[in-house]
């Protein structure tokens, strides 16, 4: 995964740097997480959008993702801000698996003690993209 930093200095905050090695590798959220971490995931406010806490759920949220998409889960960023308490993460989230799509997502977070402590997932789409991830339905696989 790209990730293009949109600072305007020469130095770049280091939780922009952590922010860059989760969106290119999305389980290295572990090294960086806090144990009590809260993700909101982008379905939130879908029938069973819930908020996760700790960070053994957020992680293996985090692995569902990638194995709904059968490891062709790419978040292109396109911009990274942060600060000692807050990031903003714009970017593409795109898959081939099962079903080719791209979607603009926006992820927030919250820093504690150079940890992660929350998480926003935000995608332009999250009904749509609860229904991209879904199995497919196994009527529509008979013939």
């Amino acid at each position: 995964m790209t990730a293009r930093v949109s600072s305007g200095s020469a130095s770049v905050h280091p939780h922009v740097r952590l922010l860059e090695a989760v969106y290119a590798d999305l389980p290295r959220l572990a090294e960086f997480a806090a144990p009590e971490i809260v993700l909101h995931p982008a379905h939130r406010g879908t029938d069973d959008g819930q908020v996760l806490r700790g960070k053994d759920a957020v992680l293996a949220h985090e692995r569902d993702l990638v194995r709904a998409t059968d490891g062709t889960l790419v978040m292109d960023t396109e911009h990274i801000v942060a600060n000692d308490y807050f990031g903003a993460v714009l970017g593409r989230l795109r898959a081939s698996r099962p079903r080719s799509f791209a979607m603009p997502f926006c992820g927030l977070w919250r820093f504690a003690d150079g940890l992660i402590i929350e998480h926003w997932e935000n995608a332009h789409a999250p009904h749509a993209l609860q229904q991209l991830l879904a199995p497919p339905d196994p009527a529509d696989t008979q013939g």
